[in-house]
């Protein structure tokens, strides 16, 4: 049997890139995750708060959904809280230090032929490569 996991892969690209589609052209504006969740956080988002909190709920609540209508998906990720909690922050801080995350620079910018969405998103490749390569296979952490 043929392995179909990259299916779930490409099922949710195609669900982010079409958010991110209607985002902007409902919207005007990029759907940047990070964007949104820095501006409910640092209260520059209140004018649009219902559309961010919107967003954000669907973003949590969908793969809960999913997951309750199909049953569970083998994500392969750590059972170690320490590394979970590590690399949620390390991706918060990279996200302020490349002003975005994936879904606005990779998903948005590279869609806009955006230089600078590009750079970013190599560079986060890159990133994610070496990560994997120390942890796992250097480390043995992950």
């Amino acid at each position: 049997m043929i392995e179909q996991d990259w299916l779930w892969g490409l099922a949710g690209g195609l669900l982010i890139g079409t958010a991110a589609a209607l985002y902007l052209l409902v919207n005007g504006r990029i759907m940047g995750a990070s964007g949104i969740i820095g501006g409910l956080v640092d209260g520059s988002g209140r004018a649009t708060a219902a559309e961010r909190i919107a967003l954000l709920a669907g973003l949590i609540g969908l793969p809960f959904l999913g997951a309750m209508a199909m049953g569970p998906v083998d994500t392969n990720i750590t059972e170690n809280p320490a590394v979970i909690i590590a690399a949620g922050l390390l991706v918060g801080v990279g996200t302020r230090l490349a002003n975005g995350c994936t879904s606005g620079h990779g998903v948005c910018g590279i869609s806009r032929f955006s230089l600078r969405g590009i750079v970013a998103t190599v560079f986060y490749l890159l990133a994610g490569g070496l990560v994997m390569v120390t942890f796992r296979h250097l480390l043995g952490v992950i």
